[in-house]
């Protein structure tokens, strides 16, 4: 895990010198993160420019993703250190889930501006080893810079999967069932919570919505266990509405959600309930970090049972359908319990 030293990054340091106290690169890595690398003999106890990974057990396939979290973007400035950590870690733990993938290492990148002094650091390195030890996952290494801000950080996550079983968007065939894990909205709606736009809440349904927001549970079991019923699956980061767009155009496909089915907590169905434009947030806001995927209908028992044995709830939410005739016509259907059609006003996120 190196410490990269450029001239933008000596502006950053000046500019920490005359805030709170910040240790220097080396002294992060070696005080803070060296520590968390020593459950994988790979990371050489980050005092190396590289780690050196052996050769994956049985001929398994090495999946690789990059998640990057922006201060003031992907979490808010003041949001305490240690879940900032953890949704780090837990985005990029979804996607392996997305991809059937068994998670290995990550190298970690922290570009840390004058606000994220040494206290910071120490409650972020404290929720990062606390994910690292829930899911069994190594610090293998990676960068630290200073930045003049907002702070960013990026992790790049390792796994594993045996040659031809992991999953992917475009496999999905029309027929096929659209399923999703957990329940849907909660976390646009936390954010919401967060900024007080949700007052008819009471204080605590307001605080379980945030913890959604903060900290994504990211369904790795299940991912595991779709290997070999899922045609097709993704994690829903953009919204509902969004990454099923992205499943369809993958499979060659359109969709049919009936939005009745969508699974909502209880504290989204009081929202949707008291303000009924709340359902954009719920479909489109993203965050949700829950599976959706697509199967066979011969498969329903198979993976009602794999709900059961994992203790996550798995709903059935619509059908994959042939792409209507025609310029223009929707991909993606969602429809309102009369069956007349839904048009979100907000799709999903947009990374631009």
């Amino acid at each position: 895990m190196g410490a990269t030293r450029k001239d933008g990054d000596a502006r950053g340091r000046q500019d920490v010198d005359r805030g709170a106290r910040r240790r220097g690169e080396f002294d992060l890595i070696t005080s803070l993160f060296a520590p968390l690398a020593q459950r994988h003999p790979a990371a050489l106890n980050l005092a190396d420019d590289a780690a050196v990974l052996p050769p994956p057990d049985g001929g398994q396939h090495t999946v690789v993703s990059m998640d990057t979290l922006v201060s003031g973007t992907h979490f808010l400035p003041d949001d305490p250190a240690d879940l900032v950590a953890r949704k780090a870690m837990r985005v990029n733990l979804s996607d392996m889930a997305a991809m059937g993938a068994r998670p290995l290492g990550v190298f970690l990148s922290v570009a840390l501006s004058p606000a994220e002094d040494d206290a910071w650091m120490d409650r972020f390195t404290e929720g990062l080893e606390q994910d690292l030890r829930a899911f069994d996952v190594g610090l293998l290494g990676g960068d630290t810079v200073a930045t003049p801000g907002p702070a960013t950080f990026s992790i790049t996550i390792l796994g594993t999967v045996p040659p031809g079983a992991h999953l992917s968007r475009g496999g999905g065939r029309p027929g096929d069932r659209l399923w999703v894990s957990g329940t849907i909205g909660d976390a646009a709606l936390g954010l919401k919570a967060l900024r007080g736009d949700l007052p008819f809440l009471c204080e605590s349904h307001r605080s379980t919505l945030a913890d959604r927001y903060h900290v994504p549970r990211p369904r790795v079991a299940l991912g595991l266990g779709l290997r070999g019923l899922a045609t097709a699956a993704l994690d829903i980061s953009d919204g509902l509405a969004a990454d099923l767009e992205h499943m369809c155009r993958a499979s060659g496909c359109a969709a049919r959600v009936q939005v009745a089915s969508v699974p909502l907590s209880a504290m989204a169905r009081r929202c949707v309930e008291a303000d009924a434009t709340l359902w954009d947030a719920v479909l489109g806001g993203g965050d949700d970090y829950e599976v959706l995927f697509a199967a066979s209908p011969a498969r329903e028992a198979a993976i009602r049972a794999l709900g059961a044995r994992l203790d996550v709830p798995l709903t059935l939410v619509g059908e994959l359908i042939p792409v209507p005739v025609g310029d223009g016509a929707p991909v993606v259907h969602l429809l309102g319990q009369t069956g007349a059609p839904l048009t979100p006003a907000t799709k999903g996120y947009s990374h631009r």
